[in-house]
């Protein structure tokens, strides 16, 4: 099992990005989605989840309204698409899998079996 994050780069304020998630080894429809950031001297935190199935989605509050988190079941690829960026969204972004068919606490990073490498978003002022 592989994500391969990518999309990432320098971007300016008010700007838009789209990351990308791919995978392999697994079928991604079959799979929660999620996206979590990481910036310098913090911890790693929630962005967004999709879930298997119905695909509903969720968001943190600090991008909802900006941030879409969706997902190409015949590329086996998600996506996250950042709108209207600030420098407080400048961070390592990474995307992860689960299998599991139950609920669980999406907004965990713990909860996730499978994780890409990370994509280094910078948001300049």
């Amino acid at each position: 099992v592989q994500l391969q994050a990518s999309g990432g780069g320098l971007v300016q304020a008010g700007g838009s990005l789209r990351l990308s998630c791919a995978a392999s080894g697994l079928r991604f429809r079959d799979y929660h989605m999620g996206w979590f950031r990481q910036a310098p001297g913090k911890e790693r935190e929630f962005v967004a989840a999709l879930k298997r199935g119905a695909g509903t989605t969720y968001y943190a509050d600090s991008v909802k309204g900006r941030f879409t988190i969706s997902r190409d079941n015949a590329k086996n690829t998600g996506y996250l698409q950042m709108s209207s960026v600030e420098p407080e969204d400048t961070a390592v972004y990474y995307c992860a899998a689960e299998p599991r068919p139950y609920y669980f606490d999406y907004t965990q990073d713990t909860s996730y079996a499978y994780w890409g490498q990370g994509t280094q978003v910078t948001v300049s002022s």
